[in-house]
């Protein structure tokens, strides 16, 4: 044995311990990712065919990668007698996925797992990488093994970076172990970008500390880390008027991309994965379905379920909200891009809103109490939200306007006073509203509720509303409602307040409201509240432009921090685990901020407010997403950023939209056509100022407030 010992030290000597020229021995496709990085880091590599021919020709003192090129379908096979030929041999490796580890007890068959994530387990990585650090692993199939002292494990754990309740309550699985002169992964790490797999930092610390221990190489220049994904720039790239229009174009081109748009030849697909709603996801549209014309209506977007290859589940859903602020984004990227095919699609989705059961049934029965008012969604028909319908009926109206049409005005007309005869006498609605409740009751039984409920997610937008159609047509209560309900809330804020994911977007949802109150009466106290708002968001602002995220206090949350291991993943939650964290929500917060921040800059003409809705529209142009790889996903928004790193990363605790969820409504369209009215200087308030619902108004009232009007 003691002729390896004396090549050993040759090697060393001749390559020196920085890697330069060193080989290294695989069994792999060269593709994978590990590969491509250390090609990049100066390494040779020389393939063999399987493990068995490996263990045979592999020189004495070498490193080996042993890589499952079959992953997930089938486990890597090992040559009888491997691990003992590598220890006489005194050859280093990783393997990875094996399908037998002699000495290791297995647990069973291969698991598949979701929520889980990888945990560092002690101190093998130094105070780069201490215990408890998290690492991202998409649907991570995984050998249950017994095994002591592993240097990763896989567990469902609350936390940001961090689990901050260590690994109680939940099952632990080794993931990465020692085991002679070479590690074994019980899953695959190498394809760490093909997987999305991060945050990046946490996994360059993992694959440095290896290759050290493998190699003896100590520095690493990461210049060649492949990604297939990431922001459309860096955070300190400056931006031109014409990266703006693109990203409003490729933003549009997206939900054609994605094949979002509904085709009579794949409809059944749609309807088998919606089911009944309560969890609507499948596997992507195939790339070669045809894609319809809006027609059939838009798909919600992505779930934030990621799959071992990087693709990501569907949210096989129809929502109105959707479809409306779908419209809305098209009607504003046709009217600043000057095609005229955007403003048929936008028409057509609009068109499936009054043609489904969206608007039918009782909804459009003139002594229905449900009159006038939009279902939720198509397996939902019969709840109402007052703030869906406040951003499916602001998404109609402005697309009206960027067409130049008045084709819903009615409608439109109809579905404002709808949600104002359900509010209460202090302009409240609560969240909502059940379409057998509303029929037993009738819609009387709201308007005189005495009721209070500080919570601008689901009220402000609607109070925006009222005060739009009080503009445009006179009508008294409206604004009496609106300003009424305006005035409690702010008395309450911010002790009072009743928030959902975070404070953060409540205020950014609050926003709007106070700056249409300011359109229509211009005072001191009005401009003050306005201002109290936007500059408390605007505390959370950094320099990139981002809107940190914000709790507020534990007993008004909704869906507050996650309060175990065992919770993560079980319902709504915020993308932070505590105050301070650098994470910007697309999906509840800066969409919004960016749409009000737009209107109340319009509003008052302060410079403060233009100057954080510029600093936004750079941050929000610069992280949309970029990928050759993953089609769909070109030119998204995803719900999450973390704003230090310049990464899509976050808790992903939410159960239903968490870290790398789409949506095209909500997160896509406010951000696509809140661009377009920054690139044209305008609010959407002007935009808006020549519509012609003031027709529909007289009838209307006669028709659903009677004595009320």
């Amino acid at each position: 044995m003691r002729k390896y010992g004396f090549f050993l030290l040759v090697m060393l000597v001749l390559n020196g311990s920085n890697g330069r020229g060193q080989t290294i021995h695989v069994v792999g496709k060269p593709e994978t990712d590990l590969l491509g990085w250390l090609s990049g880091e100066g390494f040779k590599l020389e393939f063999y065919p399987d493990s068995e021919t490996a263990m045979n020709e592999i020189p004495p003192a070498a490193t080996l990668l042993l890589l499952a090129d079959q992953y997930p379908r089938h486990r890597l096979q090992l040559a009888k007698d491997f691990f003992q030929v590598m220890n006489e041999k005194r050859v280093r490796y990783y393997l990875e996925f094996p399908e037998d580890i002699p000495g290791v007890n297995s647990q069973g068959q291969v698991m598949r797992t979701r929520l889980e994530r990888g945990v560092v387990a002690g101190d093998h990585f130094g105070e780069s990488l201490p215990a408890m650090r998290i690492l991202g692993i998409n649907d991570c199939h995984l050998i249950p093994v017994e095994a002591s002292d592993p240097l990763l494990v896989l567990a469902k754990v609350a936390g940001l970076d961090t689990a901050p309740y260590g690994l109680e309550g939940v099952p632990v699985h080794p993931l990465l172990v020692s085991k002679g002169s070479g590690f074994v992964a019980l899953t695959k790490l190498s394809d760490f970008a093909k997987g999305r797999y991060g945050p990046q930092e946490h996994w360059k610390k993992v694959w440095a500390h290896l290759i050290t221990q493998l190699t003896d190489k100590q520095e690493f220049t990461f210049s060649n880390w492949p990604r297939y994904l990431e922001p459309a720039f860096d955070a300190d790239r400056p931006l031109t008027r014409a990266d703006k229009e693109n990203s409003v174009k490729n933003g549009v081109d997206w939900f054609s991309r994605g094949k979002f748009y509904i085709h009579p030849e794949w409809k059944d697909r749609w309807l088998r994965y919606q089911g009944d709603g309560t969890n609507p996801v499948g596997p992507p549209v195939p790339r070669d379905f045809p894609i319809g014309d809006g027609s059939e209506g838009l798909l919600e977007g992505h779930s934030s379920n990621i799959y071992f290859d990087g693709s990501q589940q569907y949210r096989y859903w129809i929502r109105a909200d959707v479809q409306g602020e779908g419209a809305f984004a098209l009607a504003a990227a046709g009217s600043l891009l000057d095609q005229p095919d955007h403003f048929t699609i936008a028409e057509n989705l609009v068109d499936f809103i009054f043609s489904e059961n969206l608007r039918k049934g009782p909804r459009n029965h003139p002594d229905s109490a449900a009159f006038g008012l939009i279902g939720w969604s198509h397996t939902h028909p019969h709840v109402y939200y007052g703030d869906d319908n406040a951003r499916a009926i602001l998404g109609i109206l402005g697309a009206m306007a960027f067409m130049e049409r008045d084709t819903w005005n009615q409608e439109m007309t109809e579905a404002i006073l709808a949600n104002f005869r359900t509010t209460g006498k202090q302009g409240f609605r609560i969240n909502r509203i059940e379409n057998k409740d509303l029929q037993r009751l009738g819609w009387k039984h709201y308007w005189n509720r005495d009721l209070v409920n500080p919570a601008p997610h689901f009220e402000s937008w609607m109070w925006a509303l009222y005060l739009w159609l009080y503009d445009k047509t006179g009508y008294e209560p409206l604004l009496e409602k609106a300003k009424t309900a305006i005035r409690i809330t702010m008395d309450a804020y911010p002790e009072e307040w009743l928030w959902t994911n975070g404070i953060q977007q409540e205020r950014a949802r609050m926003i709007l409201p106070l700056a249409w109150l300011v359109r229509v009466e211009d005072t001191p106290e009005h401009r003050a509240w306005l201002d109290r708002i936007v500059s408390k968001l605007l505390e959370n602002q950094v320099e990139s432009g981002a809107i940190r995220e914000e709790l507020g206090g534990n007993d008004k949350g909704r869906y507050g921090r996650t309060r175990s291991n065992q919770e993560y993943g079980l319902h709504e939650a915020p993308l932070i685990f505590e105050n301070g964290d650098p994470i910007a929500d697309m999906l509840y917060t800066s969409n919004f901020a960016f749409f009000s921040l737009n209107e109340a800059a319009q509003a008052t003409g302060n410079p403060k407010y233009v100057a954080a809705l510029q600093k936004l529209s750079d941050f929000l142009t610069r992280i949309q997403v970029k990928s050759d790889r993953f089609e769909d996903i070109d030119g998204a928004w995803f719900r999450a950023f973390d704003f230090e790193r310049w990464e899509f990363w976050a808790s992903n605790a939410d159960v239903g939209w968490g870290a790398w969820g789409t949506l095209t409504g909500w997160t896509q369209s406010w951000i696509v056509a809140t661009q377009v009215l920054v690139l044209t200087d305008q609010s959407y308030w002007e935009l808006t100022r020549d519509s012609k619902i003031n027709e529909h108004m007289e009838d209307r009232l006669e028709l659903m407030l009677e004595e009320y009007k």
